[in-house]
């Protein structure tokens, strides 16, 4: 049975990225307050500043979070990077693996019994890339706790301000012929990234969550060149003029250039993205009372909150 819904105070990490902006809103407008640890000089991405609480601070600094927590609820942990930076000290142990054992100790110091964790889809313990591995670690953390934890597992998230939908985006705008990784059948299932945050949000008052992992997928899958000729038409544009790249030819140059910050591509995210991102989202769906959006019926969203 879920708890009461009463006014909480929430301690949210990763508040000014994409699904944190989200999260926010829907934290505010559900009544609650939130606690945004941000960064020096990140308090303007907020998207809602009314019943916000910003601390300055980092998940990385262990000692940036002493008292950080207290008077709060619970924890909505969204920090992640879905690429790293070695030489600038972004790396996924860090900020996966260490930043989220910075959180449970810190809950768990100052009182703070649940603790509502973002992981990611295809996370698993022999997982084929250091994305997914260390984000089974941090799972792992986070299931070892004393505390009252729920796990979400997203799939490629989209929706207005989307990375993805951006990039997809410039390449249809700009290009007469889209480049395509492979054979482009590799199957996609993108989930919204509203019913992501309403589902940190909801958990909150569902005790019947506590202690369970939730795969959380879109309505329907797609291939790769499905989504580019959906993302086309959301954009009025007719189906994508295509251009396959072979594998074979491709790898080796990704695993050359990866090095640069400007090249757009690493090998894990190579292998990630040929290796698709579906899931069943039949038990999250029940547990949260909603029906998944589809990538075909959300797109347009993302373009007509621009205009």
């Amino acid at each position: 049975m879920a708890n009461k819904s009463k006014k909480k105070k929430v301690f949210v990490t990763g508040a000014t990225g994409f699904v944190g902006q989200e999260v926010m809103r829907q934290l505010v407008a559900a009544g609650h307050v939130a606690r945004a640890l941000v960064r020096e000089g990140s308090v303007n991405k907020l998207p809602v500043l009314e019943n916000v609480e910003v601390l300055p601070g980092d998940v990385t600094e262990a000692a940036s979070l002493a008292g950080a927590l207290a008077g709060c609820d619970a924890v909505i942990h969204l920090v992640g990077i879905i690429r790293e930076y070695p030489g600038r000290g972004i790396t996924f142990k860090k900020l996966h693996v260490e930043a989220t054992g910075n959180m449970l100790a810190a809950a768990a110091e100052q009182g703070v019994t649940r603790f509502l964790h973002m992981s990611s889809n295809g996370t698993r313990v022999n997982g084929s890339t250091d994305y997914h591995r260390t984000k089974w670690q941090a799972e792992d953390l986070v299931r070892g706790s004393t505390l009252e934890w729920t796990i979400l597992r997203p799939s490629l998230i989209f929706g207005p301000g989307s990375e993805f939908v951006g990039m997809l985006a410039d390449l249809i705008g700009k290009l007469p012929v889209v480049p395509v990784l492979g054979d482009g059948k590799y199957r996609m299932q993108p989930v919204a990234v509203a019913q992501v945050a309403a589902s940190f949000v909801k958990a909150l008052d569902k005790s019947e969550t506590i202690g369970a992992t939730y795969q959380l997928g879109g309505g329907e899958s797609y291939s790769y060149d499905e989504i580019l000729d959906l993302t086309a038409g959301a954009m009025g544009k007719g189906k994508v003029t295509k251009i396959h790249q072979p594998l074979f030819m491709i790898t080796p140059m990704v695993r050359l250039l990866q090095g640069f910050e400007r090249f757009p591509i690493t090998e894990d995210q190579l292998r990630m993205l040929i290796e698709g991102n579906v899931c069943d989202p039949g038990e999250w769906a029940q547990a949260f009372g909603l029906k998944p959006l589809s990538y075909a019926a959300g797109i347009a969203g993302c373009f007509r909150s621009k205009s």
